[in-house]
């Protein structure tokens, strides 16, 4: 399967869609083609992409595999929301369905949200003693089921899903052997600074999400004025740099710990009809720009 071992950061900046606002969230936005976003990918220099929601990709991998060579691109992996903290679900067998894919396309990294079951990322229920007990179980059962298949499960703290905060985060890692998907952006969203995160805990940072945020558009969707949506459409994510994530502090302490992983480009962007001009491609040139620039 493809590694990233071995080969030099800049080699290792990667794309999503949802940076074209292609994303799984019913109702997000306008979407635009998988032709377009990934000669766009390519245009900016990207080596790699994260698979995106289903349907944006071939299903088939073989498939995917040709889609994505024509592009002169290959698969990273891709994030998979699964409910992991009712009693009553079991989030194996979901699992077990999409390994043969990710083996197939060589997408060594399967980046898990713990998924509220609710539509969209604007509420969440609250976990009781026995949901955090059923949660980290089985955080490190489809870790043990992924690495038998060759594939890095790592969990990616996110707004709207059950591992939001600081509280949550913390009791992922010392409750749970799982590997982190650092996402810079949704941490600080959440109330966690990434960088000091990182500076605690870089062995168990093994995928990165770069995103760069407003704080003071963040600090409303914390304090309940802005629903997480209505904060993305308000442009709350910013080209890397130009926000208040300290991009690079964090970079310098995964170098400084011989972190091996994807660096994923990620500005989290909702569409309302097809782009006039260059279209989100302008913003993520940006970002891929500052990080060859901290990188190289």
């Amino acid at each position: 399967m493809t590694t990233t071992e071995n080969r030099s950061g800049v080699d290792r900046i990667a794309g999503a869609p949802i940076s074209w606002g292609v994303c799984e969230v019913p109702g997000w936005g306008y979407q635009l083609t998988p032709e377009r976003v990934l000669a766009e990918m390519r245009e900016v220099g990207l080596s790699a992409t994260e698979f995106g929601p289903d349907g944006f990709l071939p299903a088939d991998p073989q498939e995917m595999a040709a889609v994505l060579s024509a592009h002169h691109l290959t698969a990273v992996g891709g994030f998979v929301p699964v409910v992991l903290y009712r009693p009553d679900h079991d989030p194996v067998p979901d699992i077990e369905r999409l390994i043969p894919g990710f083996v197939a396309a060589q997408g060594t990294t399967m980046v898990l949200s713990a998924d509220s079951g609710l539509d969209g990322y604007d509420s969440r229920p609250e976990l009781d003693a026995q949901g955090w007990t059923t949660l980290l179980t089985n955080l490190d059962r489809v870790t043990a089921l992924a690495a038998g298949h060759g594939i890095k499960a790592v969990l990616h703290p996110h707004v709207g899903t059950m591992v939001e905060n600081p509280h949550d985060v913390q009791r992922v890692l010392e409750g749970s052997t799982i590997s982190l998907c650092l996402d810079t952006g949704h941490l600080l969203i959440g109330g966690t600074d990434p960088a000091e995160l990182t500076r605690q805990a870089p062995e168990r940072i093994a995928h990165t999400h770069l995103k760069d945020v407003d704080d003071s558009i963040a600090a409303k969707v914390r304090s309940g004025r802005l629903t997480y949506t209505e904060a993305v459409r308000d442009g709350m994510y910013r080209p890397l740099g130009t926000g208040d994530v300290n991009v690079e502090s964090i970079l310098k302490t995964l170098r400084e710990n011989d972190y091996q992983g994807w660096y994923v480009l990620e500005q989290d962007t909702i569409l309302i009809e097809e782009p006039v001009g260059e279209g989100p491609v302008r913003d993520v040139r940006t970002s891929a720009d500052y990080v060859r620039s901290l990188l190289g």
